[in-house]
């Protein structure tokens, strides 16, 4: 498998800001929200930090979850709200949508299966904020999706629990419709069973529900929808052992390969991913591409690379990198925020660390959006304290 740099390749080896978190924990999940940047972290905190978006100033934190902290993302919509909101789920059975203002959760969703409060280890919201979808971790026999009205928080509308039959992983609303659709809120799910699935969320019989089930024959810990120019979308996904693979919308594999094949190995410079952090759907579809999708692949010592693929509809497509940010992080990279409007890359690591980059100039064909508020991050005092501690990657 061959990796070949980018015409306008480029590296960066100095954040614009960089900020630690107040405790010994790791940087979990990274979101952009309304007015702040925010970012999950782990035990012994479980909170939500908001920095400000103009110069990575922490402003306030939020309780987040008695239990460790799952998933949290800003989703566009949602009943009550005009603007972007903060949602986040954990593992005390709770989907917590926040008010970011009064620093309070304003709608809690309880996970009640069986009248047993389950642990959440994945959530989302449909694009019309109407359905909120969450999936269990495995109890007995049991790992069940879970659907809300967000208008009706006491319980959940409907359980699915024939879909997976372990630890689902990740639920992932298609944002955008179809030609031949069955419906606008369509779910993809993943579990450490194997299974790739699509669902409608909007069916009750659960047998009626699946559309499309891919089984890869290994625990799946990442997924997400990969779009086109036209057509189906398709899917990708990462396995715990650093497998990376494309599917089609009907969920037939295309491929799959080990994400830390593709290397470059020159005697001025070198590229070897370690691990996947985690993918991006660009918002611009460059005219030598055919998909919109941006991986964000690690090193251990803490470098993140950007890579990029011509088609998914290929397995031999060659890979390219695009970009590379180093000499920040200490160990393992966790999470990645890619902010386009601002021009502006996030990154979070289990050193304790959010480290703030500048992105490529307009001329890239990745990263392509003028930078609304380049120069004002530009003018952020660069905090150079990269602790060395190394950072063992957790389970």
């Amino acid at each position: 498998m061959s990796l070949a740099e980018s015409p306008s390749f480029t590296t960066t080896s100095r954040p614009i800001k960089s900020v630690s978190l107040s405790s010994d924990a790791y940087v979990l999940t990274l979101a952009s929200a309304h007015s702040h940047y925010a970012a999950s972290s782990s035990a012994p905190l479980n909170a939500i930090h908001l920095y400000d978006k103009s110069d990575l100033r922490p402003v306030g934190q939020l309780a987040g979850h008695g239990e460790a902290i799952s998933a949290m993302r800003s989703v566009p919509n949602f009943p009550g709200t005009s603007r972007e909101t903060l949602v986040s789920c954990g593992k005390d059975g709770l989907i917590k949508v926040w008010d970011e203002r009064a620093g309070t959760a304003g709608v809690q969703l309880h996970a009640l299966a069986a009248g047993r409060r389950r642990a959440l280890l994945s959530c989302d919201v449909s694009a019309d904020g109407l359905t909120v979808a969450a999936g269990t971790d495995l109890q007995g026999d049991d790992a069940s999706l879970l659907y809300w009205d967000p208008r009706q928080p006491a319980a959940p509308l409907r359980v699915h629990s024939y879909t997976h039959s372990d630890d689902i992983t990740a639920v992932h609303f298609l944002r955008s419709s179809y030609p031949g659709a069955v419906s606008h809120n369509i779910l993809l799910s993943i579990s450490t069973d194997g299974l790739i699935s699509t669902s409608n969320s909007d069916e009750v019989d659960e047998d009626e529900a699946g559309l499309h089930v891919g089984n890869w024959g290994c625990s799946v810990a990442q997924a997400g929808w990969v779009h086109g120019r036209t057509g189906t979308p398709g899917v990708w996904a990462s396995s715990d052992m650093e497998t990376f693979s494309a599917w089609s919308g009907e969920l037939e594999r295309v491929y799959d390969v080990d994400i830390r094949q593709p290397t470059i190995h020159r005697q001025d410079f070198q590229w070897v991913t370690d691990y996947l952090i985690g993918c991006h759907n660009s918002s611009v579809i460059p005219p030598d591409r055919d998909n919109d999708l941006c991986i964000f692949a690690g090193s251990n010592e803490g470098d993140i690379a950007l890579i990029t693929r011509s088609t998914f509809s290929e397995a031999s497509a060659p890979w390219t990198l695009e970009r590379t940010w180093t000499d920040a992080h200490v160990g393992v990279v966790r999470s990645v925020l890619w902010d386009e409007s601002n021009n502006i890359l996030i990154t979070g690591g289990e050193d304790s660390k959010i480290n703030v980059w500048p992105t490529p100039a307009a001329s890239s064909n990745v990263m392509s959006q003028a930078g609304k508020r380049e120069s004002s991050m530009n003018d952020m005092d660069v905090d150079e304290d990269v602790s060395t501690r190394k950072r063992r990657r957790a389970d």
